[in-house]
């Protein structure tokens, strides 16, 4: 007997002590509703779109007022006068054939771009000599810039958009073809066991198992691309236009630059700005919901 009490009292000793329970009301809020709606200010500010254009009318704003204090419209116009230049030369016409010209160009060089660094990276994925091919020429054309393969691309294909198309496919291949294998090879080895458990090989295997899994990286690639390929077309249409009598929207700006028009010029700069912040936040990102956000695996 004596044996048990002590074994009882070390398991009591032992075990914490068991608090009763017991439910509490939670205290009024005196008043307070328990949700409040934000101000208006609060919730247009929370979009990103309002903040950037808040960014972009503050940018106007300090442009205007440098020019005026610098008041020397032949080096730096105002804000006001670039604009106005730029609503002139959208309303004739003249700007709108422009950039219709360069972005004809730009589509062709950079699909042609997208094609062929999806060959290679499907190629380098699948065999050993592929990959050696795709670090190879990468090495040594990745550092080259495409605006100095002009004058050679001129001597290749002549003064037309040839010389254009080539050096466009050099500055998207290249950016694209890195971005792409290095998702391919971000693929986790799960998805690739599943796509051979499948039979899945060679195309099929790129298309149904590499490509969704390593999308997040190709659209980074094809931003790259893209952005490569816009700043090259414009550098290249300085020295064609000037060497053909004609071009897109680069030739629109040497045109007025050696017209002395600078607010002309302003406004073809203002012009590849607005169609690189299309391009990225309606084209991309458009992408990008409907793909990889949609998907969960991007933020």
């Amino acid at each position: 007997m004596s044996a048990t009490i002590t074994t009882d009292r070390a398991v009591a000793r032992v075990l914490p002590p068991v608090r009763p329970e017991y439910e509490r009301e939670p205290e009024p809020l005196a008043g307070l509703a328990p949700e409040r709606p934000l101000p208006f200010a609060e919730r247009v500010w929370q979009r990103s779109a309002a903040r950037k254009l808040a960014i972009l009318v503050a940018l106007a704003v300090f442009w205007e007022l440098l020019a005026r204090w610098q008041d020397n419209d032949l080096l730096f116009p105002t804000f006001s006068a670039t604009l106005l230049a730029l609503v002139e030369d959208t309303a004739s016409g003249e700007l709108p054939a422009k950039v219709a010209i360069s972005l004809g160009v730009l589509l062709k060089g950079y699909a042609c771009g997208v094609l062929a660094a999806f060959v290679l990276t499907a190629f380098a994925v699948s065999t050993r000599l592929g990959r050696d091919l795709l670090s190879t020429l990468t090495a040594m054309l990745n550092p080259l810039p495409p605006i100095a393969l002009l004058p050679l691309a001129l001597v290749w294909f002549g003064l037309g958009q040839g010389s254009l198309v080539f050096v466009l496919v050099h500055s998207v291949l290249w950016p694209l073809a890195l971005a792409t294998f290095a998702g391919f090879q971000g693929v986790p080895e799960t998805l690739r066991m599943a796509g051979r458990n499948y039979g899945l090989t060679g195309l099929r295997y790129v298309l149904q198992i590499l490509v969704p899994a390593a999308l997040p990286s190709i659209i980074a690639g094809l931003r790259i691309g893209w952005a490569f390929a816009w700043r090259t077309l414009i550098a290249a249409e300085l020295v064609f236009g000037a060497a053909s009598g004609r071009g897109g929207l680069g030739w629109y700006i040497f045109q007025n630059r050696n017209e002395l028009y600078t607010d002309r010029v302003f406004a073809g700069l203002v012009t590849v700005i607005l169609i690189g912040l299309l391009v990225e936040n309606v084209v991309f990102r458009t992408i990008e919901a409907r793909t990889v956000a949609r998907w969960g695996t991007s933020r």
